[in-house]
């Protein structure tokens, strides 16, 4: 069975009311934002139900002549939802938006709007953890620790981006000066070109110096002790380099 976790009151509520209908033929849609779970929370309340993608029409078509329950992903795709014929099935449907209102109030019974990440932090942070032990697997970092606050999630595309943000973060700080100097060689690799690339490419390594050295000491006098250069040629780099 697919496995689902929610703090989310909306959520809650959602699953609230699949338990109360979950025996009747009627249909349902959950709308919401793509990478929020909906597929997810889908089979987790009808783990039997086959799933077909809204992408086909003619499979969606297919399948609903064959089955009286179904799940249909990314409903919106469908080139033409108005020949539908739901009646005595139950379809289960997800949807990243609405498209003609009308159509959508016709065909489904209920009709439930599933809040992103962002407004469900508590499901964010639980969705973090488990793509964290996923990372740390993946990437063979068994052996480090990696605190889950400090990893500064990027939730604009939801469970996507959450996830990309935390196999960057563990790469970064799993790196040795090897992979450092790697990474570099690639990008550079692939970038360099132009007529005074010595100077164009030098901020790929002042830039996180001076930040990283700011942060570490938090003084620019002593920070220029420690580089061992003029205080006011770092004030100097620190303006050409944009760092507050």
């Amino acid at each position: 069975m697919e496995q689902f976790f929610t703090k989310s009151e909306p959520v809650q509520n959602i699953i609230k009311g699949f338990n109360l209908t979950k025996t009747l033929f009627v249909s349902s849609i959950i709308i919401g934002e793509p990478n929020i779970g909906k597929k997810s929370l889908a089979r987790y309340m009808f783990p039997e139900a086959p799933l077909v993608s809204g992408a086909n029409q003619k499979e969606v078509e297919a399948a609903l002549q064959e089955y009286d329950e179904l799940i249909i992903t990314d409903f919106e795709k469908l080139s033409n939802q108005e020949s539908l014929d739901l009646d005595n099935k139950r379809i289960i449907a997800t949807a990243n938006y609405v498209g003609n209102k009308q159509t959508i109030d016709n065909l489904f019974a209920f009709i439930y709007s599933m809040p992103s990440l962002k407004e469900r932090p508590e499901d964010s942070a639980y969705i973090r953890d488990l793509f964290i032990k996923e990372a740390r697997s993946n990437l063979m970092l068994e052996d480090k620790v990696f605190a889950g606050d400090d990893i500064q999630l990027n939730l604009s595309e939801n469970s996507k981006t959450l996830k990309k943000s935390i196999y960057h973060h563990l790469m970064n700080h799993s790196m040795d000066e090897s992979n450092i100097e790697q990474a570099i060689y690639h990008y550079l690799l692939n970038h360099l070109d132009g007529n005074n690339a010595y100077k164009d490419y030098l901020g790929l390594y002042e830039k996180p110096l001076i930040e990283a050295g700011l942060k570490k000491y938090g003084s620019q006098l002593q920070l220029s002790q420690v580089l061992g250069i003029n205080r006011n040629t770092l004030r100097k780099k620190i303006h050409e380099h944009n760092i507050d």
